[in-house]
């Protein structure tokens, strides 16, 4: 059972973008805007390795995300919970992105042989307004 608000699962299904906040390796926390999707389980996000997001996640992999309703700006959705981080080896996932963002088949943004990956965040808590 999910616990995403039935009121606010909408947010998940729009364009807006994901801040998600993580531990920083000196215990600072730290906050990257991203583009998000959602698999009606978990919220997905894309990196590559070598992003400070990805290295933080690895040393401890629990995240906070809030989306901020890009029609409402004063409705947001707040998740919380661990993360599964897995190979996008196709760049299937960056590219689905790409299409919902800017209407385009392929993200072409990264250099070639650019190493992509999934980070599956698992909702254990939500708050919303």
């Amino acid at each position: 059972m999910t616990v995403i608000p039935e009121s606010h699962r909408d947010i998940l299904e729009k364009k807006g973008f994901a801040h998600v906040a993580t531990i920083g390796p000196g215990g600072e926390p730290q906050s990257h805007p991203v583009w998000y999707g959602w698999d009606g389980e978990a919220l997905l996000i894309s990196a590559t390795p070598a992003k400070q997001r990805i290295q933080n996640l690895r040393r401890f992999p629990r995240i906070a995300v809030s989306i901020q309703d890009p029609d409402d700006p004063y409705r947001y959705l707040e998740i919380r919970g661990p993360v599964e981080i897995e190979p996008d080896p196709r760049h299937a996932f960056i590219d689905s992105l790409a299409k919902k963002y800017s209407g385009v088949g392929r993200y072409e943004y990264d250099p070639p042989g650019t190493e992509r990956l999934i980070v599956r965040i698992i909702p254990e808590h939500t708050t919303s307004q």
